[in-house]
């Protein structure tokens, strides 16, 4: 069935996305990495593309930045953009110099914000991003709070805020109960990019709206599942921040995590915020707990040596930080969820810095058949059924199936059909801030991480790092350009199975 141009342009203007009410929005640490590299581009395309109409953007940092300055460091990094574009757009962009613990900085923020609010007409609606490090969020949304800045009074003030939210699940519960001093439930952001790819919000839809996948979604029919998230790089200019944090806290609390019950968690109601995020953390209250028994057979963490990657020779970890260390940039476990649908069902999990490849991936391996009658004609196992939902690079996702090669004998080969998103959909890929940037104007939290979700998340990997800082765990290490430690291939071969080829 091919789609005629009617029907293509009715679904395109039906999945269109709807314009946010006006607004400003407010960055902290707005001339930092992060905010030219991802928020500021991913604000501006939403401007191209017509989602802000009536809005200011305000950069508020400790760097000394006049309005004018700010508006020339953006128009650099918007250099490869329509140039008449961008400057329509730093017309909407002004900066508030000060140090986050200074009242006098958010006095001058609030003379600011209601200049803006009547030029603009943002009807004192706001939207606080907080692009600064973790420990500095507590004054901010202090001062926030006493300045009357995060009240709501007919309007909205929302707050997005970036991960680690907290270090361990003590410290998780204590910024959270700061913050429901001054903000209830509905106002505050916790973002997971991972949660804005394309590809991790149709796993839902891949799920929930197709019958041929949903009925073998379960124990009966699936052997085991693997996520892998790795990258090339390693920790760059991140040593301070990564130093304190970890490959557990950065990656795997977060962004493992949500893939993980976004795969395994049971048809919500409605595709309710709520709903979806109930299902969510009936999943991370199912996790077998990990205890100091466990620990050692089920988690295993590494740190990348001197090796070769594209031809080109990479330091180690501990040269780069310039002293011994035992943080750890990899990390695999298998954990069990103790479910009906999920019984017995084992998922192999592993992230890692200066691997391979770059490749983000969930495999689904399916069962073998009951009885094979083919077993007469070969002496090696076919290789097993799987879906490969692929997060990036190129994404989409692969049905890997076995078919009869052609001619007089029966020989089976396996096919891989495979789905790519940018060889079906003509259209411009969205960054994840992007759309989560947007959902947090108009409100929609199903892409954010509600408290008890975070809660739960920290919950589970906290024994992990109590057993490691305690010396309780082995520190294996790996060479740069590789997989990780032979002891995370000896987490899934000792189970007699493999990691999936990358």
């Amino acid at each position: 069935m091919k789609f005629t141009e009617n029907k293509i342009e009715n679904i395109i203007e039906l999945c269109e996305d709807p314009t946010p009410e006006p607004a400003g929005i407010i960055i902290f640490g707005a001339s930092g990495d992060l905010s030219f590299r991802k928020l500021i581009p991913s604000i501006f395309k939403l401007f191209k593309n017509r989602k802000l109409i009536n809005f200011y953007l305000l950069g508020v940092g400790r760097s000394t930045l006049s309005d004018e300055d700010f508006k020339n460091k953006i128009k650099e990094t918007l250099i490869s953009y329509d140039q008449k574009l961008v400057n329509i757009f730093i017309e909407h962009a002004y900066f508030v110099s000060g140090n986050y613990d200074d009242e006098k900085l958010y006095i001058d923020l609030n003379e600011k914000i209601n200049t803006l609010n009547e030029k603009y007409k943002t009807l004192n609606n706001k939207l606080f991003y907080f692009a600064t490090p973790p420990h500095v969020y507590l004054p901010i949304i202090k001062h926030l709070g006493r300045c009357h800045l995060s009240r709501e009074n007919g309007n909205f003030s929302r707050m997005i805020i970036e991960k680690p939210f907290g270090h361990d699940l003590d410290s998780a519960k204590k910024l959270d109960a700061e913050l429901h001093k001054y903000l209830n439930e509905k106002q505050i952001y916790r973002i997971d990019h991972y949660l804005g790819k394309e590809t991790v919000q149709n796993i839902m839809m891949m799920r929930f709206a197709n019958i041929v996948f949903e009925p073998i979604w379960n124990y009966k029919y699936i052997d085991h599942v693997q996520i892998t998230v790795s990258e090339q790089l390693g920790v760059e200019n991140r040593i301070g921040y990564f130093e304190n944090t970890g490959l557990l806290r950065d990656m795997f609390q977060n962004h493992i995590l949500q893939l993980l019950t976004l795969i395994t968690m049971e048809p919500p109601a409605s595709l309710n915020a709520d709903m979806i995020h109930d299902e969510k953390i009936k999943i991370l209250k199912s996790i077998r707990p990990f205890n100091i028994e466990t620990i050692n057979e089920r988690v295993i963490r590494g740190q990348y040596i001197k090796g070769i990657i594209n031809g080109k020779e990479k330091s180690s970890y501990i040269d780069e930080v310039g002293k011994p260390s035992n943080t750890e940039t990899f990390v695999a476990a298998k954990l069990f969820i103790d479910n009906w649908r999920w019984s017995g069902v084992p998922f192999y999990l592993r992230t890692g810095k200066r691997l391979k490849k770059k490749i983000s991936e969930v495999s689904i391996v399916f069962k073998d058949v009951p009885h094979s009658i083919f077993s007469d004609f070969y002496s090696v196992k076919i290789a097993p059924n799987s879906l490969i939902i692929r997060i990036q690079p190129d994404e989409g996702f692969s049905l890997v199936l076995q078919a009869k090669q052609p001619g007089s004998k029966i020989c089976l080969n396996t096919l891989n059909m495979e789905f790519k998103y940018k060889n079906f959909f003509d259209y411009e890929p969205q960054d994840a801030y992007e759309r989560l940037i947007l959902d947090a104007l108009l409100g929609d939290q199903t892409l954010y991480v509600r408290n008890d979700i975070m809660e739960e998340s920290w919950k589970l990997v906290t024994p992990i790092l109590n057993s490691w800082k305690n010396n309780h765990t082995d520190l294996y290490y790996y060479p740069s350009g590789g997989w990780g430690p032979k002891e995370a291939f000896e987490l899934i071969e000792k189970d007699g199975r493999k990691w999936r080829e990358l």
